[in-house]
């Protein structure tokens, strides 16, 4: 399966990763940067273009409310879309591994 979006950047994939939780906007900004020990923090425009293109996509669904922000959860095609990606950096990492020299890179 080829789809345009893929392979994920590193912030769809926290997005994603955080949103197998309902979660508002912000808590995933909190959520991202605890999953990535604080490697990677999400300006407000970059993670409401990434909701606009995965809701479009079925990726990601709004799920309610709480007050006036808007929470949203994985779909079943978004978890498809992560499976699919774990398996491709699965299958790069046996690639170290699998090294005959076994060398550290």
């Amino acid at each position: 399966m080829k789809h345009k979006l893929l392979p994920l950047s590193e912030t769809m994939h926290y997005i994603l990763l955080a949103l197998r939780e309902p979660l508002h906007g912000y808590a995933v900004m909190q959520k991202t940067e605890e999953m990535s020990s604080g490697t990677v923090i999400l300006a407000a425009g970059t993670l409401y273009g990434a909701i606009e293109n995965m809701s479009k996509h079925d990726w990601i669904e709004p799920v309610g409310h709480s007050g006036r922000r808007k929470i949203y959860m994985i779909t079943a095609e978004g978890r498809r879309i992560l499976k699919v990606e774990q398996d491709r950096l699965l299958h790069i990492l046996s690639l170290y591994e699998g090294s005959e020299s076994n060398e550290k890179v």
